[in-house]
């Protein structure tokens, strides 16, 4: 069976909900103060905060979210948001992630992404998700 678990977090903005909503694929909401408990292995989508500096990258509420060990322990892999104006500073949070929490940076996109953003993510998670049931049933 494969699990395809997609928890995301999205500030008033909206911005990371709307490009999960056009996923077309289940996904939980992070709420604002990060008391999530998840039950099962999960890709994180994440924006990126701190206007291009590595301090404040990652929204508080899913440091909240990721500093629960047993949330940490089901985190599979990271894509983030973020606005190419902040040169290396791009989706950011995705790599600070990735690098805590020793897991693959899937993607990135720009602001609300775009349709093949959509698409190559719907795509990447499918295939993300086959290899990782394909790994586990070894």
């Amino acid at each position: 069976m494969t699990t395809q678990a997609l928890i995301y977090f999205s500030t008033r903005s909206e911005t990371c909900h709307r490009f999960t909503e056009k996923l077309g694929i289940p996904a939980t909401r992070l709420p604002e103060d990060g008391n999530l408990a998840a039950t099962q292995p999960f890709v994180l989508l994440v924006p990126t905060y701190g206007g291009g500096h590595h301090n404040g990258a990652v929204p508080r509420p899913v440091i909240r979210f990721l500093n629960r060990p047993e949330n940490r322990a089901l985190l599979r892999g990271v894509i983030a948001a973020g606005n190419t104006n902040f040169g290396r500073a791009y989706a950011i949070a995705g790599d600070i992630i990735s690098a805590k929490c020793q897991v693959p940076f899937l993607y990135r996109f720009e602001l609300l992404g775009t349709q093949a953003d959509v698409d190559n993510v719907r795509r990447g998670l499918h295939h993300f998700w086959q290899q990782q049931a394909a790994e586990s049933a070894c």
